[in-house]
């Protein structure tokens, strides 16, 4: 085992009066129960709430965030037969028409002319509606009741590059979901036995570089629900990791870092990954579509190469047994960011 990470089981505040980063907060939990009270570092604080559904016919994501000086904000959507797709990105600077809870499960909104987000949760339940009026040249209505059934774990981990410089993260996966999503004259229905959401909950204040790989899945499987989340480069070196799986809404926390192979001239050739150290983790990602998104604002640079695709291999609990994972839905990305 590489890291011996702290677990945390009671409510605690991210940063001190001065906000820095709160020693007691380093850690990892199974419920959020980390707050995230964000002060100071003008520029350098990010928030963000990104939520995606994997539904039958259609993969559907919308996100709010906001980086202190501007709030970007994106909705898109993936077909996976026809691989229609399209993406739909608003940039305001300085804007009021925001709202970010420091609560992993709190209310969000945000309100343009161009687009509208409203998540709402109450108890265990989060409703996500998403209006955008010119979507691919037609109008876009979506409305999602996700369940966050009382059993069920999430994943909560702080990581710290150093006091001034760190991060909360909240993963909730394999949330059963119903709803639809209307585009023109199409409909999309989700149900809960085949449908699933994931949340990234995202607080920190970040360096003015920095990149990362993430790996998700949320799917039923062979009978189970199935969910995973791994993370590299941003958490390496910090003794914290964002990886873990889930089956049944049960967490199994993986302490070591995971290694990401891929082929940066081909992202859409398989993709292998792997604890550091151990074979407790070993998957094959397999593509068949990638989501491309470059942006220049000269402040702000980032580029994004998100695949779409199906995990094999396995996963192993501590007591040896290894989970099959078989022709799994998911997503994995390459992220670089100046912000």
């Amino acid at each position: 085992m590489q890291h011996v990470e702290r677990e945390l089981t009671e409510h605690v505040m991210l940063c001190d009066a001065k906000g820095q980063l709160n020693p007691g907060a380093i850690g990892y939990a199974r419920q959020p129960i980390v707050v995230s009270n964000l002060r100071g570092n003008f520029m350098r604080k990010k928030k963000w709430n990104y939520w995606c559904v994997f539904g039958e016919e259609i993969f559907f994501s919308a996100t709010i965030s906001h980086l202190d000086y501007a709030t970007v904000c994106f909705v898109y959507m993936l077909n996976y037969e026809t691989q229609r797709f399209h993406e739909k990105t608003i940039v305001v600077p300085f804007t009021r028409q925001l709202k970010l809870s420091d609560k992993v499960l709190g209310t969000c909104h945000f309100h343009h002319g161009d687009m509208a987000i409203q998540i709402d949760h109450q108890q265990h339940n989060t409703q996500l509606q998403v209006d955008v009026e010119d979507f691919d040249g037609e109008a876009l209505h979506a409305s999602f009741d996700i369940q966050h059934p009382e059993t069920y774990d999430s994943l909560n981990v702080v990581i710290p590059w150093n006091r001034q410089t760190f991060q909360f993260t909240g993963k909730h996966l394999s949330l059963p979901t119903s709803g639809t999503v209307k585009i023109g004259n199409q409909q999309f229905e989700f149900e809960p036995e085949y449908s699933f959401a994931v949340l990234d909950y995202g607080r920190g204040v970040w360096p003015r570089e920095s990149s990362w790989n993430w790996a998700m899945a949320s799917q039923r499987s062979l009978g189970r629900s199935i969910g995973l989340n791994f993370g590299g480069k941003w958490t390496d070196g910090t003794g914290m990791t964002e990886n873990a799986f889930f089956v049944n809404g049960k967490m199994t926390k993986i302490h070591e870092d995971v290694l990401f192979h891929y082929n940066r001239e081909n992202y859409k050739e398989p993709w292998l990954i792997h604890t550091k150290f151990s074979d407790d983790v070993k998957l094959t990602f397999t593509p068949f579509y990638e989501r491309v998104s470059i942006s220049d604002m000269k402040l702000v640079k980032s580029e994004v190469h998100q695949l779409f695709g199906y995990y094999n291999g396995y996963v192993r609990h501590p007591d040896g047994k290894k989970v099959k994972i078989l022709e799994v839905l998911g997503a994995i990305e390459e992220h670089y960011a100046k912000w």
